[in-house]
This record gives C-alpha cells, sequence and structure tokens, in this order.
C-alpha cells in the first residue's frame, strides 16, 4: 500500500513548482554546463566537469524525490475547512501560559515545515499535542529547553 504524503495546497504548489523548474530549467542549465567542460578536454582532472556532474546526480536524485512526493500528496486545502478542533493544515492561536506570549503556528507536511515562517510539521512534538484539541485547551510540550505549557486561543483555517 502506498503511504499518503499529507501536505497543504500551498506546499503541493511549491513543490510542483520546484519540480517544473528543476526538470525544464536546471536540467538543460546542468547539460550545458557538462558538454562546454567536456570541450575543455582531459575529464580526469577537470573540475568544472565533476562539479557538474555532481550537480546533475543532486538535482536528478531531487527530481526523484519530488516526483514521488508529488504522486503520493495528498492535499488539504485548509481554506475549504471548518471546525472547533485542530486538525492539519489548521493555523493556531496560542498563548506560553508561563511568559504570556503569544504564538501562530500553521499544521503542515513534513517536507513544507518551516518554522521562522510559523508552519510546523504535523509529526513535531507541538502539533502531535494540538492535534484534537479547542480553544480553551492547554497542552504541554517537551520542548529542548524544557516542559512549555501553551493555552489554545484561537484555531483559524485560512
Amino acid at each position: 500500500m502506498v503511504e499518503k504524503v499529507p501536505m497543504t495546497k500551498a506546499g503541493s504548489d511549491k513543490l510542483k513548482e520546484e519540480l517544473r523548474w528543476r526538470q525544464q530549467e536546471e536540467r538543460p542549465r546542468i547539460i550545458q554546463a557538462i558538454s562546454e567542460a567536456r570541450a575543455h578536454g582531459d575529464l580526469s582532472e577537470n573540475a568544472e566537469y565533476h562539479a557538474a556532474k555532481e550537480a546533475q546526480s543532486y538535482n536528478e536524485g531531487r527530481i526523484s524525490e519530488l516526483e514521488d512526493v508529488t504522486t503520493r500528496a495528498e492535499v488539504v486545502d485548509p481554506a475549504k475547512m471548518t471546525g472547533d478542533k485542530v486538525r492539519f493544515g489548521a493555523t493556531v492561536k496560542l498563548v506560553d501560559e508561563e511568559t504570556e506570549e503569544e504564538k501562530v503556528y500553521q499544521i503542515v507536511g513534513d517536507l513544507e515545515a518551516d518554522v521562522k515562517a510559523g508552519k510546523i510539521s504535523v509529526s513535531s512534538p507541538i502539533s502531535r499535542a494540538l492535534i484534537g484539541k479547542e480553544v480553551g485547551d492547554s497542552i504541554e510540550v517537551n520542548a529542548p529547553g524544557g516542559a512549555r505549557a501553551y493555552e489554545v486561543l484561537e484555531v483559524i483555517w485560512r
């Protein structure tokens, strides 16, 4: 059975764009670089050739990975969802019960997680603690800096 990979519509679109770029722009550029490096002669001591071949290997590997993930993607559009419980795709407003600091996170797929942008992986400890909770519920998360307690202030679907 093929394991589905959950991701938001925005995350899916971003991966599809990277796949298109790697196939239609990066691949031809690398092929051209290999061709130019070959023209310089002896390949055994040609650093440009080896660098281009390494770039080609990385690019082709990433293309394979992106094709696999986009084929298995289970795309969720949070804007079409409703409800009071935290689920995949939800944007959650929290308050740290100790410092009163507010945080806003969206629960997204593993490949689209970016903590600096407020997107946390569905498999992260904080996401696992949030799933199924409602406004007013408290959670405790064992973070690298120690246990933290948060209260759910708002569940947003956008």
